[in-house]
């Protein structure tokens, strides 16, 4: 019997199941609905996780960022396959986020990326802005925005990576934890359903994601706090670099450090301790505050 794949019915999600569904050889889409507000990405995530406790599907697709650091009892990720281009892309005028027009008016509803852009440029009119990557595109096309910032891997995935403008390198905008990543979800204790995800990952992506979610967690950070975690793997060494900041742009923490690759939780864990002995526990404290 083919295995049931819960995803939310949006564009990207469809194309991220279907592409998990590829993978294992076949697998049939159980599309979910949410409840919660607009601005509440965690209701996707709690929808696809219903699915999979009450046995409506065996396997579940996350965008890895969404993911709340602590999991869910009952559930686990099983697998990554590999992953896509982490980074954030702006869509719009500018080649490059120096030359980017004075005063440009910037989409997003991300406070990690408007914690980094106005960090580097606070002439920027950073603008709140909601929707799926569609709606998005739209806005800005229709004069809204002067540009806008998405992920770049949805734009990769979706066919729209040619009106990708330019991409922020990691060093210039540290992505968000698991940016690019998709986590392959199963009940805890389904082996059989775990084998057949486990053969389409890939363990160098699930590494960075492991010391990602574990800098997040430690940091006792949700997808909405202005932060930015990132991990590369070359070879044994894993790279992991965090940035933590005001979303005004006004203040921020950044370090960045090298560890072995065997435990990316402990490499995490450690980032995430020297951010907080930089003051990161209080800047989180005031943004929180600043958008409570």
């Amino acid at each position: 019997m083919a295995l049931r794949i819960a995803t939310r019915g949006s564009k990207l999600a469809l194309t991220q199941a279907g592409m998990v569904a590829e993978m294992l050889g076949g697998a049939e889409l159980v599309e979910v609905s949410s409840d919660g507000g607009p601005g509440d990405k965690s209701r996707f995530v709690r929808a696809v996780e219903a699915a999979l406790l009450d046995g409506r599907a065996d396997v579940g697709v996350h965008s890895a960022k969404d993911l709340p650091g602590e999991e869910v009892e009952g559930l686990e990720i099983a697998a990554v396959p590999p992953r896509e281009d982490p980074c954030d892309a702006w869509i719009g005028a500018g080649s490059s986020l120096e030359d980017a027009p004075e005063g440009a008016r910037v989409g997003t509803v991300s406070l990690r990326r408007r914690a980094q852009l106005l960090a580097v440029r606070p002439d920027l009119q950073v603008i709140d802005l909601n929707g799926n990557v569609d709606t998005r595109l739209r806005k800005l096309a229709e004069g809204d925005y002067d540009a806008i910032v998405l992920a770049a891997a949805g734009l990769r995935r979706l066919g729209r990576e040619a009106e990708i403008g330019f991409r922020v390198p990691a060093v210039r905008m540290v992505p968000a934890a698991g940016q690019g990543a998709l986590a392959v979800q199963v009940r805890t204790g389904d082996e059989e359903t775990a084998a057949a995800v486990r053969a389409i990952g890939d363990e160098g992506s699930f590494a960075r994601l492991r010391a990602e979610r574990a800098c997040f967690t430690r940091l006792e950070a949700d997808c909405s706090t202005p932060i930015g975690v990132h991990a590369e793997l070359n070879g044994g060494v894993l790279r992991v670099g965090a940035f933590v900041g005001l979303p005004d742009g006004s203040e921020w923490v950044r370090d960045e450090l090298e560890a072995d690759a065997s435990d990316p939780e402990a490499a995490g864990v450690e980032l995430a301790k020297r951010l907080l002995g930089a003051g990161a526990a209080e800047l989180l404290a005031r943004a929180a505050e600043a958008t409570g």
